[in-house]
């Protein structure tokens, strides 16, 4: 993992209306390696979500440069797939044409990658289920077979467990997991939770608020499978939480 496939640099992003400017994200910089698992975490309202979607090409208004492999990211692209906290599959389709959308799958080609990212998701014989059969879940292991399908560069991935249940939470937690290790595409996860961070990334990116800037960049240098209650898995959430201990508690808007 030497090669970067994402590079921010000297990113600064200013909301501006009529009768004033609030800068969100500033002098931001750090890259993503290609095959690399990044979470960034931070307080509510620190810009995660609109660092990702200025990743994502879907916000253009910003300063400075994001380069994906290299070229600078203009606007949306099948290169950067884009998961979001609410599933946001078609509910009048099935599952394998929800993974499919905009693809046919009488095409020969489609069907056999269609069905191998339903195997790499597991979700055999649920292919012909439609989203209110399947639990939340599931559908989240849709919506990121979906964006896998189109080969993407890299993985952007918005809160996607946030709104399970602890139980299920920790079982997508290790899907995603499974994933990335047999799929090895570059990922960029935003979250609240410490421990998702620390289970599931190489590196964290953690983030100040009031304007969004990095405070710090963590290497969380244990094997994987992890272990929630090693202690070097709490030695770890020990430091993230050093670094966001200047944060009010009630201001925090993490879990841990």
């Amino acid at each position: 993992m030497t090669t970067a496939a994402l590079e921010i640099q000297h990113l600064n992003k200013t909301f501006r209306s009529s009768d004033k400017a609030t800068h969100v994200l500033d002098e931001i910089q750090f890259t993503l390696a290609k095959e690399e698992f990044v979470s960034i975490i931070g307080p509510s309202g620190c810009g995660k979500s609109t660092l990702l979607k200025i990743v994502a090409g879907l916000d253009a208004e910003y300063e400075g440069t994001v380069r994906l492999d290299g070229e600078v990211v203009r606007g949306p692209g099948k290169e950067k797939g884009f998961i979001f906290q609410e599933h946001r599959l078609f509910p009048w389709l099935t599952v394998e044409k929800n993974i499919a959308a905009d693809l046919s799958l009488k095409d020969p080609d489609v069907r056999r990658r269609v069905d191998a990212m339903i195997e790499l998701v597991r979700l055999q014989g649920f292919e012909k289920a439609y989203p209110k059969q399947i639990s939340g879940g599931m559908s989240q292991r849709v919506a990121i077979a979906r964006a896998l399908l189109r080969k993407p560069q890299v993985l952007l991935l918005d809160e996607p467990f946030g709104a399970l249940d602890a139980f299920t939470r920790n079982h997508m937690q290790e899907s995603l997991l499974d994933i990335w290790r047999e799929n090895r595409t570059s990922m960029l996860l935003v979250t609240h939770d410490i421990d998702e961070a620390i289970f599931l990334s190489n590196r964290i990116v953690v983030m100040d608020a009031r304007p969004g800037k990095i405070k710090a960049i963590i290497t969380v240098d244990l094997p994987y499978p992890r272990n929630r209650v090693s202690p070097s898995f709490q030695a770890l959430r020990t430091e993230v939480l050093g670094a966001l201990n200047h944060i009010e508690e009630d201001d925090a808007g993490w879990q841990i």
